[in-house]
């Protein structure tokens, strides 16, 4: 009971000391809440991009072009084959004659090419659509396909596919790289203002010293209160990104430039950031005041 009654005595005294020295706090929150929305908006085209490869990558697809004259039974023992293969996620037949009506009902210059022709002696082959389980193994997937029997040829767009699987690979790092350096960043700022609001309250913890106070006793304060800095300084952040982040989804109808590219839902994503935010104010908040404390005043 002890215990808790002096935590709940230095959490009580920390709060009061956030408003007693307020202009200093002001200092450390400003800080905070500056950083913290460059962390967001970080986070939040970090987040985009991923998600930009990701719808990419989903719709990343192997053709399989049949030979002419396999029959039901050979295209059926294709697709078991291909079923077996490493890394296949699905696969998903398109017989010739659907695709002959899908490429006329995209564009009506077919119908005059391609209405002439039967089912027997038709230029079109059947197709086997095949998603792969890892993008990154779309190349080895598509090896093995051609090795197959009664396969005529396959396609992914190899030059492409392996050009995006590197750009992607490449803005992944980049932004996991950008939002970490950002919260180290956060960290080092915080932690040089909240000294300067510690150092200016020498006396204070001079004076603790001198009643008894233990290390431990004098530093706890200032960590909760580093802890209740952190969480006012994300207030504004975490506004801005909840209705900042809804506003644009809406304004570009949750995609950008193209239906390939498309914004993350705001539900859940808007909380998960913000959580996020309120974890990483709180705990640069509190390292900034530990390290102030510990390394700076010599406790």
């Amino acid at each position: 009971m002890k215990l808790f009654r002096m935590l709940g005595r230095n959490i009580r005294d920390s709060f009061k000391s956030v408003f007693r020295n307020f202009s200093l706090s002001l200092a450390s929150i400003s800080c905070i809440t500056i950083t913290l929305i460059v962390v967001a908006l970080s986070m939040v085209l970090s987040a985009n991009v991923n998600n930009f490869a990701d719808n990419v990558e989903k719709d990343l697809t192997i053709v399989v072009f049949i030979e002419r004259g396999a029959s039901d039974e050979i295209i059926e023992k294709l697709g078991d084959s291909i079923d077996l293969l490493n890394y296949v996620e699905s696969k998903t037949f398109k017989d010739r004659m659907d695709i002959t009506k899908e490429m006329i009902e995209e564009d009506r210059t077919f119908e005059m090419i391609l209405s002439k022709y039967t089912r027997e002696n038709t230029p079109v082959r059947d197709e086997y659509l095949i998603k792969v389980t890892d993008i990154e193994k779309i190349g080895e997937v598509a090896d093995n396909i051609r090795k197959l029997d009664n396969v005529y040829g396959v396609e992914y767009g190899e030059t492409i596919i392996d050009s995006l699987i590197t750009i992607f690979d490449v803005l992944r790092k980049a932004s996991y790289i950008s939002v970490i350096a950002l919260v180290l960043v956060t960290a080092f700022l915080i932690s040089n203002t909240i000294k300067i609001t510690i150092f200016s309250r020498k006396r204070e913890i001079e004076i603790m010293r001198l009643v008894g106070a233990s290390n431990l006793n004098i530093k706890i304060p200032f960590i909760f209160e580093g802890l209740f800095l952190g969480i006012i300084g994300t207030i504004i952040p975490i506004i801005l990104t909840t209705y900042g982040y809804v506003a644009i989804y809406q304004h570009f109808n949750g995609q950008v430039f193209s239906p390939f590219l498309k914004l993350i839902s705001p539900t859940p994503f808007v909380y998960q950031t913000s959580l996020l935010l309120l974890v990483i104010g709180m705990l640069v908040g509190m390292f900034g005041s530990y390290r102030a404390v510990k390394k700076h005043l010599k406790i």
